[in-house]
């Protein structure tokens, strides 16, 4: 008898979990497609599919895709279904018969990628988060050639350490801590982002000579303290993200925006609660969902938790004399991980996003 139970329990589990990697095709989808300059495979799955983010099933098993990365503007993309009656995508030629015509320009030969850095590049703040311990071993500026307190542009800076000539740095303040809302653990500071510089002397710590930084780009006032990182450790990003759906039961929060709002939108850059450590990578796409508003039951019938009286409240363990559902907002990229936060950029809202809204695998 349990060996029968057992057997139906993992039926059933198998079943659910085809049911959520099954690809749904839009009532409304066509029957081909033709790529346009811009457009990505995420922007081209979703003419197709109601889960864009399953984009790689629907180019498998194609002869003539087998890299869709190399898709061009002007490739015909038609829709059609295996032997199984799974969709694919196929490279195919227009329905229509064109008349003879002599090509007057060069095929577009750039090819598409999933997410161009280029596209969101405006909207990243290149804000890093950084821990007690990492600061503390970061060289610091000292003061600037001009003697001011805080300088804007087109300044030395000297620095307590030994930089690299030739090379790039950025330029940090130390922000808001950022905790864990679940466990109330310490999981870094927020870096906020003040300027660019290059090395222009080495200089030599152990003699106290400061190394020399000349400031070509400050976004915000640069005083004394401000500590100071390589580029190329901190500010570099692939040329383009490979956006797919984040591993099964992957569940966080978003726990800080980079602006300080409690409430965003889209193309605006949050902190999630989730790291390296619980497997996320660049490019991973989560959905956004928040839990809808407790209902308790009272004398007069059920009403909203916000609106209860605290002792109709408290006779609720929960709050709630009912489990409401979570229901979806909308959609993030991650775009940096660190070991225990990321940073995404919110792609789609259809209303405005709040600390603490939860974050789970499509």
């Amino acid at each position: 008898m349990l060996k029968k139970i057992l057997l139906v329990i993992i039926s059933f589990s198998f079943s659910m979990f085809i049911v959520a990697d099954e690809l749904t095709i839009k009532e409304n989808a066509p029957d081909s497609y033709v790529v346009k300059k811009g457009d990505t495979l995420w922007d081209i799955s979703g003419v197709f599919l109601k889960q864009p983010w399953l984009w790689p099933k629907l180019w498998r098993l194609n002869p003539e895709i087998n890299n869709p990365h190399l898709i061009y503007p002007g490739d015909e993309l038609r829709l059609v279904f295996d032997e199984q009656g799974q969709p694919m995508i196929v490279k195919g030629k227009p329905k229509l018969k064109w008349s003879p015509k002599v090509r007057t320009q060069l095929k577009d030969q750039s090819p598409i990628s999933t997410l161009p850095l280029s596209v969101i590049s405006p909207y990243i703040k290149y804000d890093n988060i950084i821990t007690e311990e990492q600061i503390d071993g970061l060289p610091y500026i000292l003061g600037s050639n001009e003697g001011y307190k805080s300088t804007v542009d087109s300044f030395n800076v000297y620095v307590n350490g030994n930089l690299s000539v030739g090379s790039s740095y950025g330029i940090y303040n130390k922000g808001d801590v950022i905790t864990d809302p679940e466990t109330s653990e310490i999981l870094g500071y927020h870096a906020i982002l003040l300027g660019t510089a290059k090395a222009i002397r080495a200089g030599d710590k152990e003699n106290k000579v400061p190394s020399t930084l000349f400031v070509q780009g400050a976004k915000r006032e640069i005083r004394s303290g401000s500590f100071v990182i390589p580029v190329n450790e901190d500010q570099m990003f692939p040329s383009y993200f490979t956006m797919q759906a984040a591993d099964q039961n992957i569940r966080g929060a978003i726990i800080k925006s980079s602006n300080g709002n409690r409430e965003f939108g889209k193309l605006e850059v949050v902190m999630l609660n989730l790291g390296s450590e619980k497997s996320i990578n660049p490019g991973d796409v989560l959905s956004i969902n928040r839990t809808s508003p407790g209902v308790v039951e009272t004398e007069n019938g059920p009403i909203y938790s916000k609106d209860a009286s605290r002792w109709n409240r408290m006779a609720s363990a929960q709050g709630s004399d009912y489990v409401m559902p979570e229901e979806g907002l909308g959609k993030l990229m991650v775009f940096k991980v660190y070991q225990n936060v990321s940073m995404a950029l919110i792609l789609k809202s259809s209303k405005p996003i709040r600390l603490m809204d939860a974050v789970t695998t499509p």
